[in-house]
């Protein structure tokens, strides 16, 4: 038996940035705290803080691919977040096709805690939670 992979995943967007951490033993994936964002471009000190955190083996960075598989301009932005934390940081990128995740996670946090809850929190964390535990399904690390 390998030992347990850590991985943190982020769900990109231009005013918020969603975070999530998980590790390959359990297949189970947590959000963490949403990082701001100003037009898509992060507080690079806050990444560095997770990753120096977290010292995880690969960064997930969800792709929000259209619904017929083809890239959309959110997508190459994405990757192009992906290719500066690697770049930055040195860390190991993996993306992962991130369709409906949102949709999932406001779903899942209006089913657990109602609306005003999804109002109060968003939902980016769990987003990125989706995408880590959907990529870990699909790398067959559950």
């Amino acid at each position: 038996m390998s030992a347990a992979q850590r991985y943190l995943a982020f769900d990109y967007g231009l005013r918020w940035i969603g975070c999530a951490v998980g590790q390959s033993l359990t297949g189970s994936a947590s959000a963490l705290k949403s990082l701001r964002a100003k037009d898509g471009i992060p507080q690079w000190h806050e990444i560095e803080a997770l990753l120096k955190e977290w010292q995880p083996q690969s960064v997930v960075v969800g792709l929000p691919l259209n619904m017929d598989g083809s890239e959309s301009e959110m997508c190459q932005r994405a990757r192009k977040f992906g290719n500066r934390i690697h770049g930055r940081f040195g860390v190991a990128i993996d993306f992962a096709d991130e369709r409906l995740s949102s949709f999932e996670a406001k779903g899942e946090l209006i089913e657990q805690a109602g609306n005003q809850a999804f109002k109060d929190r968003g939902v980016d964390g769990l987003s990125a939670a989706i995408i880590l535990e959907s990529w870990m399904r699909e790398q067959g690390q559950n």
